[in-house]
């Protein structure tokens, strides 16, 4: 009979849980339809202020701060929630939530009903994200879950791009509403079938422990204290800085996507059909590249320095401002276009080094409720913020501006790179000063 010790030792070498990769097929697809519900709104801006009257500052609220306050602050509830019941109970019940609430913004006939239509996909969305991070983390083993985090962190990209192209093609060829309507069902679809088929993982049962005595019993973690675990990360250096960096990344990421296309039809001259084809398919290659890239090169270095999980997106940072200014002053739209794929490709390469050190750092029973704290700290800011100030600054400028208002909005997000680089390099230093854990 194999010694308890032995397998209790082998964390950091075990083979993925049964059937691992198709649960994380399947939470990737969930995951793009967040993202997705989350995004079509800036995508379907300009037939949505063309025919609801509404202006970049009330849709900079609308996919900004109303969103955000709904979906940052009840992440943390269903975060404690889901660290103590069945994970994926609440990421089905919230997809199917998140997905009604979606075509319900396709059936709004004026501004204050897409308002509440998009709070409640808000309050869906906060049971998505942070019970996936902890499932994925308990069925893949610790070498592992780098790659598996940025497999993972695809749906975003794949969510964005087939947003744009499906939404774009569905609006330019029958109308805006169909297009939150099919994908709300398409979403209900997707929950029932989260439900049926994901089973939920043994909580940190792959993590690496400590050798044991043979006869010694296995203990299980008990179910995490919320305002102990909230202190707990909250009063973590090393969590807040990674947290504070991850925000002001996101500041400027969901800024640009969140005005992205509408610039680029109202200010570069692009058409919905083109927004379709060549827009959608510079998001859909770069930030997945950039996304599966930041996974692999975590993997490959976290091993020799722990410093890397800041040194990732700090350099991607200061690399990406240049490309991003020329975004903005191109005279042209394929210019334009052109100049957004370097920071597309390395403006995501935040996510998954920041949710990995979150997922290592923690208890495996304070995983989701972390990984909620996380996710509340970085989009309120950043999700809450960056498309709230970016529409209202547009605004300000139409009086002088009128003709490029949202072109010299998005110059002012120039200073939000720098911040986000120096707090990632920040925390790069504090992880090159701890002793490194020992590689068995």
């Amino acid at each position: 009979m194999k010694d308890p010790s032995i397998a209790l030792q082998q964390g950091a070498h075990a083979a993925p849980r049964k059937g691992a990769w198709w649960v994380l097929g399947i939470l990737c697809f969930v995951y793009m339809l967040n993202f997705l519900d989350r995004q079509l709104l800036s995508i379907l801006a300009k037939p949505i202020q063309d025919e609801l009257g509404v202006s970049d500052g009330q849709l900079g609220l609308i996919g900004g701060l109303y969103f955000a306050l709904f979906y940052c602050i009840l992440a943390i509830p269903v975060g404690w929630l889901a660290d103590r019941t069945n994970r994926v109970k609440v990421l089905a019940f919230s997809c199917g939530l998140w997905s009604a609430a979606t075509a319900a913004c396709g059936m709004a006939s004026s501004y204050p009903q897409l308002v509440m239509a998009r709070m409640m996909v808000g309050v869906g969305e906060a049971g998505g994200v942070p019970p996936s991070y902890a499932i994925i983390t308990d069925y893949f083993p610790p070498h592992l879950r780098g790659r598996a985090l940025g497999l993972f962190n695809l749906g975003p990209a794949i969510g964005q791009s087939l947003g744009v192209a499906l939404g774009a093609w569905i609006a330019a060829a029958y109308d805006w509403r169909l297009a939150f309507i099919v994908l709300g069902v398409v979403g209900v679809v997707a929950a029932v079938f989260v439900y049926v088929v994901v089973k939920e993982p043994e909580r940190g049962g792959l993590d690496a422990r400590p050798a044991v005595a043979a006869n010694a019993p296995v203990q299980r973690a008990e179910p995490a204290r919320f305002w102990s675990t909230c202190r707990m990360f909250l009063t973590t250096p090393n969590l807040m800085i990674a947290a504070l960096g991850a925000a002001a990344n996101q500041f400027v990421t969901y800024a640009i996507m969140g005005f992205a296309t509408l610039f680029l039809m109202r200010e570069k001259g692009m058409t919905l059909q083109q927004v379709a084809f060549f827009y959608a398919l510079v998001v859909g290659v770069t930030v997945c590249g950039g996304m599966y890239a930041s996974g692999r090169l975590l993997d490959a270095f976290k091993k020799r320095s722990r410093a890397v999980y800041g040194v990732l997106p700090g350099v991607a940072m200061i690399l990406a401002l240049p490309f991003f200014i020329g975004f903005v002053w191109a005279p042209t739209w394929q210019l334009s276009l052109l100049m957004l794929a370097p920071p597309m490709f390395l403006g995501f390469f935040y996510l998954t080094p920041c949710v990995a050190l979150v997922q290592e750092e923690v208890q495996p029973n304070q995983r989701v409720l972390s990984g909620a704290i996380l996710l509340l700290i970085m989009n309120l800011i950043g999700l809450g913020l960056g498309p709230t100030y970016l529409g209202h600054a547009s605004d300000a400028f139409s009086g002088t501006s009128p003709g490029n208002s949202l072109q010299m909005a998005f110059y002012t997000l120039a200073p939000f790179f720098v911040l986000a680089s120096v707090l990632f390099l920040v925390l790069a230093h504090r992880l090159r000063r701890e002793r490194s854990p020992e590689v068995p």
